[in-house]
């Protein structure tokens, strides 16, 4: 294999995007040398794949006679140069998945069609001189076309078409409105290095903030991971946008990932109002053609700033210069299809191999940080203040037992609810289920509502006169009478967002209620909506699932209110006392963010449980420091390494009789090191009608695992059962579901 990124040797060896871990070897042109990492069409079967050239060679372990030549290239230069595929490579080997399928994971969607890496010619627009004089407030009427022209106002710049079709469907309309009154107008493209430096004034910091600041400054230029460890409130944000503010003067581009998208909006705006540059970003909300732009954007240097979810990780960067993680212990940062890679993690390799800083901010960080942190691996900045005038709410375990519940809702809660709105300050209620309730039951017969593709009950959505399975999406008519006994009374047992919403709506008539869950934000802007109504103070009682517990700054929130603590602390899977008590710390960081002192109620019937007498008394951090004397104990991650293989089939016997093959696999090469638990049902042991086991395989050496997995996964490829069956293997898995 020849190192070089030109050749004119005769074997070109290609990643497809298939399910298969070997490369596909193609004769090359006799015309010019190729680089690698472009792109060319080749045969496949009966017809043609686009691929990616990984490497070259000499000769080939298939018959020369059945070599065929590439159909075409597709560039002329490569989409990935050899940073960006030394990362993609390094991820296929630990992920053990294979590298067609992560190159095609790192592509966008057209680019994995074949069509041209080339930006579209960009327009933008610019106040004219009226604009930029002109009275926004006169704009009141037309929401949109103040917020744009307030936009420019406060940033003195230029906008493009792609960014404006970030806002939403309506930008056409709101243009063409502010040009037939003269307040904007085409402009030249702006000149990206010079709009770099334009910022406005940030917040002032504290002693605390600014000593990260001055830790990661120092750090520029060189790999290092900082864990940004601040209570909720104490301001992280500021310590964010204070380094992107260095990076960017220094001619840099910074990566920031942020767990969810609805934390983008709010985000993607403050850096819109700081900073003059053109700003990129990437999550699956946007149409293909705009994620291939903020594609090409940031590799080509025309954007300075890259906002998105985990799949932005893999984005290329013309000149990267820092990474920031924000709620880095948020398992959304977890793929849980396809290539299940943690883009915590492979943000810092990635980190490592560019040779920049990586940020990673929480108030409740991951107990593996903690210990890495601990280990000196990573550098430990605490922030243990609030920012500004703010301080830490008022905790309270409110015991329900013995007391009389109105949809889950307490007198004594109800009263703090109507206290709080009295004084025009807003509530948060908490709860993390969907729908109107998550079990229909016969009162006669006792028969319930379950789905018939999984070992799961039908959630009834009362809005729509659907029940709804959470898990595989199926759904059907909300009955009026018992389909089993044909004549007894359909009850709904337990609670869910929409009855909740029902029963505020009446007790509080005169109040505005928003509930903001998966329901309610499905269509495009209406997040965007809902979160300027709670920040300008038009919603009184804010409703909704964990989408509240990330990252949101209400500043009128006085009250938080968590309904069913109680769902969350009884599970088999080690993981769920941390992400418990990450949530509730995280939930109860809404309330009193500004200069409000704020109120967390937690409903319980378990008040003596020891996971919330130790947030209550002591805290997030000596939770985490006794959950991980724990797991020491018991040699589960970080003290040892694990993956899970994941086995389904349309009919029960099949995954049992691929693990049983796969555990004699590992007999064969049995090591005392090397732990293997199962087969076992999956927790949820049939979903979207097929039948699911799983195989835990733990280690206390990393090496040692991988090697392990390195030999199994041919084998399992090799086995005759595998054709019944669907398997995945997850490793570092973040919950046994």
């Amino acid at each position: 294999m020849l190192t070089s990124p030109h050749t004119s040797a005769r074997i070109y060896r290609v990643a497809l995007a298939v399910p298969i871990f070997s490369l596909f070897d193609y004769l090359a042109p006799d015309d010019a040398p190729v680089c690698l990492g472009v792109r060319v069409e080749v045969p496949f079967g009966k017809g043609s794949k686009i691929g990616v050239l990984v490497a070259v060679a000499e000769s080939s372990t298939v018959a020369e006679a059945k070599l065929r030549p590439i159909v075409r290239r597709v560039d002329e230069q490569p989409v990935l140069v050899a940073a960006d595929m030394a990362l993609l490579q390094w991820v296929s080997r630990y992920y053990h998945y294979p590298l067609g399928m992560v190159i095609s994971t790192a592509l966008p969607a057209g680019l994995r069609q074949g069509k041209a890496a080339v930006l579209p010619r960009a327009r933008y627009y610019a106040l004219t001189e009226a604009g930029r004089g002109f009275d926004a407030l006169l704009l009141k009427r037309a929401p949109q076309q103040k917020k744009l022209v307030e936009q420019l106002q406060g940033q003195d710049g230029v906008i493009s078409e792609a960014e404006l079709a970030l806002g939403g469907s309506t930008w056409r309309a709101v243009v063409k409105a502010l040009q037939d009154k003269g307040l904007l107008a085409l402009a030249d493209a702006p000149e990206v290095a010079v709009r770099a430096f334009n910022q406005q004034p940030g917040l002032a910091c504290n002693a605390d903030q600014q000593a990260a600041i001055t830790a990661v400054t120092e750090s520029f230029g060189q790999f290092r991971v900082f864990l940004l460890d601040g209570v909720t409130g104490s301001g992280k944000t500021e310590v964010y946008m204070q380094l992107i503010a260095v990076a960017l003067a220094r001619g840099l581009q910074v990566l920031v990932l942020v767990p969810e998208i609805t934390l983008t909006p709010q985000l993607e705006e403050r850096f819109r109002r700081r900073f003059s540059v053109n700003i990129a970003l990437s999550h699956s909300k946007l149409t293909d053609t705009q994620r291939q732009t903020a594609w090409l954007q940031m590799q080509q240097g025309e954007c300075a700033i890259l906002l998105g979810t985990r799949s932005a990780l893999f984005t290329p960067f013309k000149k990267l210069g820092l990474i920031i993680l924000d709620e880095e212990h948020d398992t959304s940062f977890k793929q849980q299809e396809g290539l299940r890679f943690s883009a915590r993690d492979v943000a810092v390799v990635r980190g490592q191999r560019v040779g920049v800083p990586v940020v990673l901010g929480s108030a409740t960080p991951a107990l593996e940080s903690l210990y890495n942190a601990e280990a000196g691996r990573y550098r430990h900045l605490r922030l243990p203040k609030r920012a500004g005038e703010a301080v830490q709410p008022g905790l309270q375990l409110l015991d329900i037992r013995n007391q009389r519940l109105q949809e889950g809702l307490s007198e004594p809660l109800l009263a703090a609810i109507r206290a709080t709105v009295a004084k025009g300050e807003q509530v948060l209620i908490f709860l993390n289920r969907r729908g109107f309730a998550p079990t229909l039951i016969c009162h006669s017969c006792a028969w319930v509502a379950r789905c018939r593709r999984c070992e799961a009950n039908l959630v009834i959505h009362r809005h729509e006169q659907r029940l709804r399975c959470h898990h595989c999406g199926s759904e059907q008519a909300l009955p009026t009478l018992c389909p089993a006994c044909k004549t007894g009374v359909l009850t709904a047992l337990g609670l869910g967002t929409e009855r909740v919403e029902q029963l505020l709506g009446g007790l509080f008539a005169d109040k505005v209620v928003v509930r903001l869950d998966r329901d309610t934000t499905q269509r495009k802007g209406t997040l965007e909506q809902f979160l300027e109504q709670i920040n300008t103070g038009q919603a009184d009682i804010i409703l909704g699932t964990q989408m509240l517990a990330k990252g949101h700054h209400f500043a009128n929130v006085t009250l938080v209110a968590v309904l069913d603590v109680d769902s969350g602390l009884f599970s088999i899977d080690f993981h769920a006392a941390e992400k418990l008590a990450q949530l509730l710390v995280q939930v109860s960081g809404r309330a009193g963010r500004a200069d409000k002192l704020g109120k967390v109620v937690m409903q319980t019937r378990r008040p003596d449980h020891p996971l919330l007498l130790a947030l209550l008394h002591s805290g997030y951090h000596r939770f985490a420091q006794t959950a991980l004397a724990e797991r020491q104990e018991a040699l589960l991650p970080p003290f040892s390494y694990q993956a899970l293989l994941r086995v389904q089939a349309a009919h029960a016997d099949a995954p049992l009789q691929f693990l049983a093959a796969v555990v004699d696999l590992l007999a064969e090469a049995a090591s005392p090191e090397l732990l293997v638990l199962g087969p076992v049902a999956a927790p949820m042991a049939k979903r979207a009608g097929l039948f699911r086991y799983q195989l835990l395989l733990q280690s206390t050496d990393r090496r040692l695992l991988h090697q392990a997995l390195g030999r199994l996964v041919p084998q399992m490829e090799a086995l005759k059962s595998k054709q019944k069956v669907r398997w995945s293997l997850d490793v570092d898995p973040v919950d046994l579901y």
